[in-house]
């Protein structure tokens, strides 16, 4: 199996800022793999909260070629690099390839009904309210607007966007930016105003202290939660989990999370870094029957892969990949 690893930078429609930073790119690693003849391929978003680089990403991919050319698979690629970007480029090339050998499309070949459209999010970045709401009042139409947050002044952002955007399901995201003296308030308040799922308010690793705090909206694990092996200590802190191919490490401890967090009786996120509409793809796989939906990257971008995603702006739907994409 020959392997090939490249990075691309893809320039965004407009700044996007969190809690933490602000990007005017999405940087990403292509990984593509050649084998009889056939050809898969996958993206991933390496990302610095993590302690991800794309340096560090493309060296632990490259670090690979020998044991590709040696037969490595996607079960044995789960036990030879951690969780993260790198893994999840190679899992989801390997997921690709092996759709081109057999002529199967990805649902059939990983045991899973035939692939639909999913409703997904569309994401405002953290601005003023002022701004907010002038974002919220252009895409007041869609089913659904995801808000990002940061603290001080967010009750404020929601309040100007739920007068823009009256119609629009709300869930919000700190991205650990809130204070626990912040979570009990800004969870009624933001109830009040009809936010449907609040998103990692505390920093991951001061995360315990939310089983003790009244939140009638419920929260939902970004930062928190990367694998099933973190869910344990996830339960009575949270009752959703946004599940991201880049931090599971691929399509394949992806779908395995989303089944133990749903026997564990949590609720389905399915999520994203921003990328290119490769980068989505596999995700559309773990995103159906998923409560929430967030796979917009692409929409926040100056362009996209030819071909790519479909999206549909008037029903806030994406589509199932097409062959030539991906699966």
């Amino acid at each position: 199996m020959k392997l090939t690893v490249r990075t691309e930078v893809w320039p965004l429609a407009e700044a996007f800022a969190i809690s933490r930073d602000t990007r005017t790119v999405a940087d990403v690693v292509v990984v593509e793999l050649e084998a009889d003849g056939a050809k898969g391929w996958g993206e991933s978003v390496p990302y610095d909260r993590y302690g991800e680089s794309l340096a560090g990403v493309v060296a632990e991919i490259e670090a690979m070629a020998g044991p590709l050319a040696n037969g490595l698979d996607r079960a044995a690629l789960q036990q030879q690099i951690p969780p993260g970007a790198a893994r999840n480029a190679l899992d989801c090339a390997l997921w690709d390839l092996e759709c081109k050998q057999s002529g199967q499309r990805i649902a059939e070949r990983a045991g899973l009904p035939p692939l639909k459209p999913v409703v997904t999010a569309y994401t405002l970045s953290l601005d003023t309210p002022e701004k907010m709401a002038a974002k919220a009042r252009k895409y007041a139409h869609r089913k659904l607007l995801k808000c990002k947050l940061a603290g001080e002044g967010d009750l404020e952002r929601i309040a100007a966007i739920r007068e823009a955007a009256p119609h629009a399901k709300l869930i919000v995201d700190a991205n650990e930016g809130w204070r626990a003296d912040q979570v009990e308030p800004f969870a009624q308040a933001l109830a009040d105003l009809g936010v449907a799922m609040i998103e990692q308010p505390m920093p991951a690793d001061q995360d315990a202290i939310l089983a003790d705090l009244a939140h009638p909206v419920p929260f939902c694990a970004d930062e928190s939660c990367h694998t099933a092996a973190d869910l344990p200590r996830l339960i009575g802190r949270y009752e959703m989990v946004n599940i991201k191919v880049d931090k599971t490490g691929g399509l394949t401890e992806a779908l395995k999370l989303k089944a133990a967090a749903e026997a564990a009786g949590l609720r389905i996120m399915v999520g994203c870094m921003i990328g290119t509409s490769l980068a989505m793809a596999p995700a559309l796989c773990v995103a159906q029957g998923a409560e929430v939906v967030d796979l917009d990257g692409p929409l926040l971008m100056a362009g996209d892969r030819t071909p790519g995603l479909v999206y549909d702006p008037e029903q806030s739907l994406v589509a199932p990949p097409e062959p030539e994409l991906w699966g």
